[in-house]
């Protein structure tokens, strides 16, 4: 509990300024003696310095390449050459539930932020009351005003905008986080769908070459030229190939609904369905990430904002530890309705005096409290720090993740060139009728599988680019507007 004084004088304005022009100098040099202790303990404390622990340059770094371009974190997406995704991106960018959701709350901080420091602005309150004497005697109605100021000292006006800042920052990463979440599962979505497509596209044509392996050799073994032993691991095969059109399938439906989930809506569109080319890189290679990228981390900048919010409240807190001063006036008029006498109306009282609240019994609970914030606030810088951390940990695993693959995906592509040489070769065998159409299925079902190797890898590398760019906070920043 606190107690709180309040010295109210009933003197007019003109009075109360001709009365402190009478102060002696003796109170004049106390009164600026208090006014510059007052002013001393307004100083608000600093921010505690963010010195992020990146790296000077990424271990996991591309040392430069072939059509090598520097890391865009606005359009990263446009890379994988696919104007579907580009467009189903500003599509969901627009109508996805989660960024609205999130564009709300930014609102909604900006509107409080114009207004964080309003409580130390000057109040003004109307009133009315029916006021009647215990003798039944008068009865007064009473209209007035009553003014309030709070003067924001002891770093409490910087320490509110800290807060609201804070807040507002909060939100801002919180969208900017939304966006990019968005933007990257969008991505994989629709890497994982169009891969998924390729790949029942050749697990197709691997069950319809087993299919007409099997045919052939039931027919030799009518001849007597197959064993039965023959027919069972082709018959196997078989059931092996038509088993693995199940794991695309489900990937494809599990795919087309979060898609639809992602844009707004409860059905996919149908041309989804539609098998399309599959998204890939290519030739491209990253050139340039510099480390301060991570600053764009939704996660970073929202721990930052945590910090400065914990230290607009531990600012507020120990405040509140110093006595709370203002200035309060009051213009009061009475009528009596109830009166013996004549009623005089127009009888006004007006008062003005500082009102100072100075906390008593609690103060060693405010002071834990200003121990509490303060540990808030180091915890707060510690997260900061962990997240820093965290993308970095991230970014490099991205890093090394693509560049494996990149090479990777060349040494499949050199198998697929290889088999495709094969397979020419045995049709020109076949059709010189050195090679039987049993050994083309062979010879094509291996081009197959070395086309879902294929199919698999460049999945795998535009994946490890859309984890990169979630880990640097690619996405469309947020608009900055005058109201941050």
């Amino acid at each position: 509990m606190h107690r709180s004084f309040v010295s109210q004088l009933p003197i007019p304005l003109s009075s109360a300024i001709a009365s402190l022009s009478r102060c002696s100098n003796t109170h004049r040099a106390l009164l600026l003696a208090l006014s510059l202790s007052v002013l001393a303990g307004c100083a608000v404390a600093p921010l505690p310095e963010l010195k992020p622990p990146v790296p000077g340059e990424w271990r996991n770094a591309p040392a430069g390449g072939v059509a090598a371009a520097p890391a865009d974190l606005r359009g990263w997406w446009q890379a994988l050459g696919d104007p579907e995704l580009d467009a189903l991106i500003a599509r969901a960018l627009k109508d996805n539930l989660d960024v609205a959701q999130a564009t709300e709350r930014l609102m909604m901080a900006r509107g409080l932020n114009r207004h964080a420091r309003d409580g130390y602005l000057p109040n003004l309150h109307a009133k009315t009351n029916d006021v009647i004497n215990p003798d039944t005697s008068a009865s007064y109605f009473v209209v007035g005003f009553d003014a309030q100021w709070e003067l924001p000292l002891f770093g409490a006006w910087q320490s509110a905008q800290r807060v609201a800042q804070g807040q507002l920052n909060g939100a801002q990463a919180a969208l900017h986080g939304a966006q990019v979440s968005l933007v990257a599962e969008v991505s994989r979505r629709w890497i994982e769908l169009r891969s998924a497509q390729r790949q029942a596209q050749a697990f197709t044509a691997i069950r319809d070459a087993q299919r007409e392996k099997l045919r052939l050799l039931q027919v030799r073994q009518q001849l007597q030229l197959a064993p039965s032993i023959e027919i069972a691991k082709a018959q196997a095969e078989l059931a092996r190939a038509e088993a693995a059109l199940a794991e695309p399938t489900q990937t494809i439906n599990a795919s087309v609904q979060q898609l639809a989930v992602l844009v707004g809506q409860s059905e996919p569109d149908p041309q989804w369905l539609q098998p399309g080319p599959q998204p890939q890189l290519g030739q491209w290679q990253l050139a340039s990430a510099p480390a301060d990228l991570l600053r764009t981390r939704p996660e970073i900048a929202s721990a930052e904002a945590e910090v400065l919010r914990a230290a607009g409240q531990l600012g507020l807190s120990r405040a509140d530890m110093y006595p709370h001063i203002g200035i309060g006036t009051s213009l009061q008029w009475s009528v009596n309705t109830a009166s013996n006498h004549r009623a005089r109306t127009g009888e006004g009282i007006y008062s003005i005096g500082p009102i100072i609240d100075i906390p008593l019994f609690d103060w060693g609970q405010r002071v834990a409290n200003a121990h509490a914030k303060d540990h808030e606030l180091r915890a707060a810088v510690f997260a900061y720090r962990q997240a820093v951390l965290q993308g970095v940990a991230e970014a490099e695993t991205a890093l090394g993740n693509l560049e494996q693959l990149r090479l990777r995906e060349l040494a499949s592509q050199q198998v697929t060139q290889a088999t495709e040489q094969g397979m020419v070769a045995m049709r020109k065998r076949n059709e010189l009728g050195l090679a039987s159409t049993l050994d083309m299925q062979d010879n094509l079902i291996e081009g197959q599988r070395t086309e879902l190797e294929l199919v698999n890898v460049r999945a795998a590398r535009s994946l490890a680019y859309v984890a990169l760019y979630k880990a640097l906070g690619g996405a469309p920043l947020p608009q900055k507007t005058d109201a941050n």
